[in-house]
């Protein structure tokens, strides 16, 4: 019984954890596009699709989708610099 309260209680906040960690990605996202946006322009338009339906799965409460989504758009932007 104490397992199932602790695995249930560990879900429940590594859920809260997502939800707070898709803002912070789409803030660091926009922030690269402001300061240096990819001089390709298929690069930029993948990064601002990507951003998109992230913020998208966010608002639907997909955060680990969510996550994962932006952090293709992050490795995309990393990798264009």
């Amino acid at each position: 019984m104490r397992r199932l309260v602790v695995f249930l209680t560990a879900a429940l906040l590594s859920t809260s954890l997502w939800a707070m960690h898709c803002p912070a990605d789409m803030a660091k996202i926009d922030a690269l596009l402001k300061s240096d946006p990819p001089s390709d322009p298929a690069v930029l338009a993948q990064v601002q699709k990507l951003r998109a339906e992230g913020e998208e799965l966010h608002k639907a409460g997909s955060h680990s989708e969510s996550v994962q989504v932006l952090g293709e758009a992050l490795q995309l932007l990393e990798a264009s610099e």
